[in-house]
């Protein structure tokens, strides 16, 4: 049976029914079990990014410096763009019937994608656990607001049963994902309608539009961040989930539906941001503190409850995916453990990690925006290798060949693993995050490129993120044509 032979777990999700633990890992997923149709991939894709946290994104871009019409049409590119970048990925999962960190072997060799797997992991975990920070936070915020406490004892509370959910439906896996998806993506759908009726109100569109404009500078850095905190931060998971679908789905649906699924609730959230944050210096500023949270300020009493619904399911429906993927990734940097309890790992670290931030750290928008470049640099330059790798692949990926360190995609293969260390090491000499103490080394190439240095004009356009990201797609697509159709012309 293929499952057996490709991984440590065996069995059929399929057969499991949504409240029973999914047997399969990083494993093929057979023929029996491929089901559904692209338009399926809307649900995880649509409640993964529903959540009001893509309103606070509206404060982050301006705080850039730019007027609100260049945030919103930078908004509009860069969230279109990079979650176009997660449907090509997605193709690969419909051809490949694997996880994005083992179809990503056929690039890196078999152990060679050790490193882009370990890195794919931390992204995803430091999702996750930033997922669960806001929810905390904002719960704790309500309930202060409602009068029935906002302190300690609230943010335990919420942060068990946050985790709670994340770490069960993680546990479980792809079926009860699925389900819990579409349940999120209406309800989330709806109360942020009404959540957004309620405080129209409190827009002064005289105000934004007075806003002045960014340098050219500013806007790439707003682009380029937004480009990292929305679709840069899916594409290492992005066929996680159309791994299942049937060998015979359309192409075009699947890149269409991860697309619009992904794309079209973030940029409505960001263009109600945008006209909140434009409106409010105060908002603003307290968007950076707890980006959810101060959501709630101008809502009536009656609502609050409500939004506490909308603020935590929409923002469990984004980490619930992160911590399925995290931990197949996990199992795809050579741990040999059954995926869920990679699960129960990667949980007990976004525990650990919330409870610092949330009762020790107390800075989380500086913390977050390192987080997000530093990790976006090489995320970027795998990506740009993985799409250059799809694109020039005319056949499908031999399944067997993925888990065999003999076989067509080699055991280790050095010029991409040396590709993304170099692109890395370029894009972090381009990036600077002041907020974040420890990543002040970084913007070392600044001064030499004759950008200014860490404190010039190009300092936080973040071009790291896309010169790692151009730069790696560019030498894989000239390097690696000779090597692709070497593979491809191996008898199967």
């Amino acid at each position: 049976m293929t499952t057996a032979r490709h991984g440590l777990d065996t069995g059929r999700a399929g057969e499991s029914g949504v409240l029973r633990v999914e047997s399969n890992g990083i494993n093929i997923i057979v023929d029996g079990e491929r089901k559904g149709s692209p338009r399926e991939l809307f649900w995880p894709w649509f409640a993964a990014n529903v959540s009001v946290f893509g309103i606070s994104y509206g404060a982050f871009a301006l705080g850039f410096g730019i007027s609100f019409w260049q945030a919103l049409v930078v908004g509009i590119v860069g969230i279109v763009f990079s979650f176009l970048l997660c449907g090509f990925v997605a193709l690969a999962g419909k051809r490949g019937s694997a996880p994005t960190m083992v179809l990503s072997r056929a690039a890196f060799g078999v152990r060679g994608n050790r490193l882009p797997a370990a890195i794919s992991w931390l992204l995803t975990v430091g999702w996750e656990t930033a997922l669960t920070i806001l929810a905390t936070l904002a719960t704790a915020t309500v309930f202060e607001r409602l009068g029935l406490g906002g302190g300690v004892a609230t943010q335990v509370v919420a942060l068990v049963v946050v985790a709670a959910l994340v770490v069960g439906a993680g546990v479980l896996g792809f079926d009860l994902i699925m389900r819990l998806q579409a349940v999120i993506t209406v309800i989330t759908a709806v109360l942020t309608v009404v959540y957004i009726a309620l405080v129209v109100g409190d827009i002064d569109f005289a105000t934004v539009s007075a806003l002045p404009a960014g340098s050219a500078q500013a806007v790439i850095g707003a682009l380029i961040f937004l480009m990292t905190g929305f679709g840069l931060g899916w594409v290492n998971v992005a066929a996680d989930y159309s791994r299942y679908l049937p060998r015979q789905a359309s192409t075009r649906s699947v890149v269409a539906w991860t697309t619009v699924g992904a794309s079209v609730a973030p940029i409505v959230l960001l263009l109600v941001g945008l006209l909140l944050a434009g409106s409010s210096t105060d908002l603003s500023d307290a968007l950076a503190a707890d980006p959810v949270g101060a959501l709630a300020a101008a809502l009536p009493t009656w609502f609050l409850i409500p939004f506490a619904l909308v603020a935590v399911l929409g923002l469990v429906g984004g980490a619930v995916l992160d911590i399925y993927s995290s931990g197949l990734a996990l199992l795809a940097t050579g741990l040999r453990v059954p995926r869920y309890v990679a699960a129960l790992i990667d949980g007990a670290i976004m525990v650990v990690g919330t409870v610092y931030v949330v009762f020790f750290a107390g800075d989380f928008l500086g913390q977050f925006t390192g987080f997000l470049i530093t990790l976006g640099v090489p995320v970027a330059a795998w990506c740009g290798i993985m799409l250059a790798d799809i694109a020039m692949r005319r056949r499908d990926y031999n399944e067997d060949d993925l888990y065999r360190e003999s076989g067509r995609y080699g055991d280790v293969r050095p010029l991409p693993i040396l590709l993304v260390l170099v692109c890395t090491f370029l894009g972090w000499g381009l990036v600077t995050n002041a907020s974040a103490g420890w990543l002040s080394w970084q913007g070392y190439l600044l001064g030499p490129f004759g950008l200014g240095g860490p404190e010039g004009d190009w300092a936080f356009a973040n071009l790291g993120v896309l010169v790692s990201l151009v730069l790696a797609f560019v030498v894989t697509l000239v390097t690696g044509r000779a090597e692709v159709r070497k593979q491809e012309a191996m008898p199967t």
